[in-house]
């Protein structure tokens, strides 16, 4: 499905590719037909994919990956499917799950609107998480923003009902906005007793960037949600 001059998707990410490493161009020629996955085909067979049945978590804009790897690394018994647009996370990412030899997660390197609407078969997610995406401060950017309400209808129809979707941003406006979209839609209960923000979950890795953010002072929000 390609998108005319007309109906042309606002995308909520700008591709800033960045120079990549010589060990990252390898690993992305050498161990992405091991765990690369195409954003273009039908609805993926999960059986084919990992080879059996086990909770799938997904993880949208994994960066460098170092969450997916350590959660992949603490929970062998899950699986795990990372989506990154830009290539040098995605080779990083590749070049540590070849050293580990693990088997329990794929990647895909595109939009994950199309990866959702394309791929994922509905209702076969136990839980999605959004970590730190582009706030888009200036509000003529709002609209780029990732977490409007039809994004939230992607993630709803790839959740199985109980699912979780687990979202943080250091952005204090962002957290507004996506807590207001969140409560709002039909498909999702908030997690916390008040409707607000809840600690982190033990699951979410301390990244980098979330600790570079700490020492500048910055506040982290996490938010949960089950879906209905």
């Amino acid at each position: 499905m390609t998108d005319t001059p007309t109906q042309r998707r606002i995308r909520s990410f700008v591709r800033r590719e960045g120079r990549m490493t010589p060990s990252q161009k390898l690993a992305l020629a050498q161990f992405w037909p091991d765990y690369g996955l195409a954003a273009d085909g039908g609805p993926l067979d999960w059986w084919q994919v990992f080879g059996r049945e086990a909770p799938r978590v997904l993880e949208i804009g994994f960066g460098n990956g170092d969450n997916v790897l350590a959660q992949a690394l603490a929970h062998p018994g899950q699986d795990y499917l990372g989506i990154e647009v830009h290539r040098p996370g995605v080779g990083r990412l590749l070049a540590q799950l070849a050293a580990h030899s693990l088997t329990n997660v794929r990647i895909f390197c595109a939009d994950a609107v199309e990866v959702l609407d394309r791929v994922i078969p509905p209702h076969s997610l136990d839980c999605v998480e959004l970590y730190f995406p582009d706030p888009w401060p200036k509000k003529r950017h709002h609209k780029r923003r990732i977490v409007q309400s039809e994004f939230a209808d992607r993630v709803a129809r790839a959740l199985k009902p109980g699912g979780r979707w687990l979202l943080a941003t250091d952005w204090a406006p962002y957290a507004e906005h996506m807590r207001a979209v969140l409560n709002a839609h039909p498909d999702f209960a908030n997690l916390a007793a008040d409707g607000g923000f809840v600690p982190r979950p033990p699951e979410r890795r301390l990244t980098k960037f979330e600790q570079r953010g700490l020492k500048l002072g910055h506040e982290v929000f996490d938010l949960a949600y089950r879906r209905r």
